[in-house]
C-alpha cells in the first residue's frame, strides 16, 4: 500500500503516527509553559493549546516527511 507505514503488520497512516508524536511533544511544551507562568499572558488557554499542537504537528510532519515510505 502506498503512503502507509507498516507497524508489525498493521498499516497506519503517517499522519496518525505524527499526530501521536506531536501530542507527546506538545504535552511537554505545555508543561514548560505552565512552569514558567506563560499562561498568565494567554487569553484563551484551550485555543492556545490547540495552536501549539498544530504548530508542533506541522514541525513534526516537515521533519519526518523525508522518512515516509512515499515513492
Amino acid at each position: 500500500m502506498i503512503g502507509e507505514m507498516d507497524i508489525h503488520g498493521v498499516f497506519v497512516s503517517p499522519l496518525l503516527v505524527w499526530g501521536v508524536v506531536a501530542f507527546l511533544i506538545s504535552m511537554a511544551v505545555r508543561w514548560v509553559l505552565r512552569l514558567v507562568g506563560a499562561y498568565r499572558l494567554v487569553w484563551h488557554r484551550p485555543l492556545f493549546d490547540l495552536a501549539v499542537y498544530v504548530i508542533v504537528l506541522g514541525g513534526v510532519a516537515a521533519a519526518f516527511t523525508h522518512y515516509t515510505p512515499y515513492p
